[in-house]
């Protein structure tokens, strides 16, 4: 499955964000996301979260034959695993581009910097050796993915324990757990990776870049180094030019990080074996947040009872005075009644706007008046009005249902009606 493209806006929303020196989850430039570091049950075992990028490592160790070119050390070997878990644009089945550089620079910052005594992973020289094999497993992507699997693997192999072996001629003995504790390994430094994105041909820089960031930069900088502040591998990528300037502003900077990160991992380890040492609960179980939904449960509060009564009768001074109350009870109307004081009641009332409905729907019910008037022509037709098409017909809304009146000037206008319609017809039966 392809990665989604971010659209033209997504793109200058974010380059126009940068520019203004702001972050879309309102970090500083300099500043790393939150880091937070757990350990498994096992030696060897942890999850390192920056932000919401999850790796998951893994140390195991075995006993081999080892190299002709280096009878007397020992074998690291470093595999990070990407897989669609972590992000659907990553494919199944077959190492990309980004897994073989991200590995790559792994055995650059880890192995090639000598951080760990490969001379006291030998048993018998030319013979039997330990191979240290760490395995990372990326989890969820959300962006920097080499500063978390850098931090998973040294913070894993400062906290894995290989069993203790004894050597008596030819023959070698494994001893477990239980027959003599395991043997941590030797570790002369720390190194991690610190990453830059470049933007606008490197006018713009950001630490600890998020995905959306990575999909925009120009250009990407990785520093490892040390707390002793020594350069371990620096690697540049995206083809950008970076002035020397620059390059020592971003040692400097790593510098701080690098340390601020040790402490960080020197902290999770006393802490880890504190509780193993003291007997009490460790492991990834341990370090999830407690997120437990109870019922019927609520947590004590501590309520300050000092000055009880000076406060209360101060709250008693400051309230208003209580109302009038009629003890005895109002009737209003048959069957309901009222006891102290309230709202009024609406009990059998009939609201205004029912009175203006039923108003409205006995008005088309009122009684039609229909003025016929009879006159003699010269030939002593009668001409009946309520049969023709041009009769006006008056409606009257009487006072009263039961009497209709008409006034003067109403019959008067429906003489004149009528007389002028009689002279219309005369006419047209002359003609």
């Amino acid at each position: 499955m392809e990665e989604t493209p971010l659209s033209n806006c997504e793109r200058n929303f974010l380059l126009q964000a940068i520019t203004e020196k702001k972050r879309l989850d309102g970090r500083q430039t300099y500043d790393y996301r939150n880091i937070k570091i757990a350990f498994g049950t096992d030696y060897g075992c942890c999850i390192v979260e920056l932000g919401k990028t999850r790796v998951l490592c893994q140390v195991s160790c075995e006993i081999v034959t080892p190299k002709m070119s280096r009878p007397t050390e020992g074998i690291l070997f470093f595999n990070l695993e990407i897989s669609p878990m972590a992000f659907p644009g990553f494919e199944m089945g077959r190492q990309s581009e980004l897994s073989v550089k991200l590995n790559r620079l792994l055995e650059r910052c880890l192995r090639n910097s000598k951080c760990i005594d490969t001379e006291s992973l030998c048993v018998a020289a030319g013979e039997k050796v330990w191979q240290i094999r760490v395995d990372l497993h990326l989890l969820n992507h959300e962006g920097n993915i080499i500063d978390a699997a850098s931090i998973a693997a040294i913070a894993g192999l400062c906290h894995f324990r290989r069993p203790d072996v004894s050597v008596q001629g030819e023959e070698v003995t494994v001893y477990t757990p239980e027959e003599r504790d395991p043997v941590p390994l030797s570790i002369h430094h720390m190194p991690i990776c610190v990453s830059f994105a470049f933007f606008q041909q490197g006018i713009y820089l950001l630490v600890d870049p998020n995905e959306r960031e990575e999909r925009v930069m120009d250009g990407l900088l990785v520093i490892a180094m040390n707390k002793h502040r020594e350069i371990c591998t620096i690697q540049s990528s995206g083809g950008i030019m970076l002035l020397k300037e620059q390059v020592l502003r971003c040692s400097k900077v790593a510098g701080v990080k690098v340390g601020e990160i040790t402490e960080l991992i020197q902290k999770a380890l006393e802490n880890d074996k504190k509780a193993r040492k003291e007997g009490g609960k460790f492991g990834f179980a341990e370090s999830l947040p407690d997120k437990r939904i109870t019922a019927l449960k609520m947590e004590k509060s501590s309520v300050d009872t000092t000055d009880v009564e000076t406060k209360a009768e101060k709250i008693i001074l400051d309230a208003d005075p209580p109302c009038r109350v009629i003890s005895k009870p109002v009737v209003w109307t048959e069957g309901t009644a009222q006891i102290g004081e309230g709202q009024g009641n609406t009990w059998g009332q009939i609201d205004e706007s029912e009175d203006d409905e039923d108003d409205e729907d006995s008005a088309p019910e009122s009684p039609v008046v229909e003025i016929q008037s009879k006159k003699t022509s010269l030939n002593d037709d009668v001409v009946t009005l309520s049969d023709s098409e041009e009769e006006d017909v008056i409606i009257l809304q009487p006072e009263k249902p039961s009497q209709i009146r008409v006034t003067e000037q109403q019959a008067c206008s429906a003489s004149d009606i009528s007389s002028a319609k009689k002279k219309k017809k005369n006419k047209s039966a002359q003609k």
